[in-house]
C-alpha cells in the first residue's frame, strides 16, 4: 500500500497531467467541454470533477499558473544588472514560456477572481518596472509605452504550428526581429497612433455570455 507521501506525489502527477491536457485542449478550442479534457488526460470524468468542480475553476487554475510563471520570469529578470539584458531576458522568457497564448485564448471565457486580478496586477507592475528601467537607460525607443509590449507578446503567441519545434524556432526568429525594432536605432520612423489603453486591454477579460 503506497505511503501518504506516495499518494500525494501520484496526485500531483495526475494534476499536472490534467492541467497539461487542459492547456492543449483549450488552446485549440476554448469552448471545449470538460469531457474533452478528461479524454485528453486519459482520466475519467469523475476523477476530473473531483479535482475541479467545473470548467471555470479549471480555467482559473490555468490562468493563475500562467500569471505565476509570468511573475517568476519578471522577478528573475529584475535581478539582471544591465537594463537591456534584463528587459530582453524578460521578453524572451515570457515568449518561450508561451504564457500569452493562454491569455489570448481564454480571455473572457471564465469569471475571474480578486486573487487573479491581484496576481495580474503584480505581473503588470513587474513588467512595467523592467520597461521603465530600460527606457530610462536609453536602450528603448522613446515612443514606446508599456502596453506596446503586451501587443508584442500577443503577436508572437499567434505563431502556432502543429510542430512545436518549428513553432519555437519561428517565434525565436520574429522575437529577434521585434527586439531590434524596440531599440532606439529603429525609431527613425515614428510609431503611428497610440498604444492600447489599460481599458482596451482589460475589456476582453469581461465574461462573454
Amino acid at each position: 500500500m503506497p505511503s501518504l507521501s506516495g499518494r500525494r506525489a501520484e496526485a500531483a502527477r495526475n494534476d499536472r497531467t490534467i492541467l497539461e491536457a487542459a492547456r492543449e485542449v483549450f488552446l485549440h478550442d476554448p469552448t471545449a467541454p470538460m469531457s474533452a479534457v478528461a479524454d485528453a488526460a486519459h482520466v475519467g470524468i469523475g476523477a476530473l470533477y473531483r479535482r475541479y468542480a467545473g470548467k471555470d475553476e479549471l480555467l482559473r487554475t490555468l490562468c493563475g499558473n500562467g500569471l505565476a510563471q509570468f511573475v517568476a520570469i519578471a522577478e528573475d529578470a529584475a535581478g539582471v544588472d544591465d537594463p537591456w539584458d534584463a528587459f530582453a531576458g524578460y521578453v524572451t522568457g515570457i515568449v518561450e514560456a508561451d504564457v500569452h497564448s493562454l491569455t489570448v485564448r481564454l480571455a473572457g471565457t471564465f469569471t475571474t477572481t480578486a486573487e487573479l486580478s491581484a496576481l495580474a496586477g503584480r505581473a503588470g507592475t513587474l513588467g512595467d518596472a523592467l520597461f521603465e528601467r530600460a527606457l530610462a537607460a536609453g536602450v528603448l525607443r522613446g515612443d514606446l509605452r508599456p502596453n506596446d509590449v503586451t501587443m508584442v507578446f500577443e503577436q508572437l503567441a499567434a505563431i502556432r504550428l502543429d510542430d512545436p519545434a518549428r513553432t519555437a524556432a519561428l517565434r525565436r526568429r520574429y522575437l529577434t526581429l521585434l527586439l531590434d525594432a524596440l531599440r532606439p536605432a529603429a525609431a527613425a520612423t515614428p510609431l503611428p497612433g497610440t498604444a492600447p489603453t489599460p481599458a482596451e486591454l482589460g475589456e476582453r477579460w469581461r465574461r462573454r455570455e
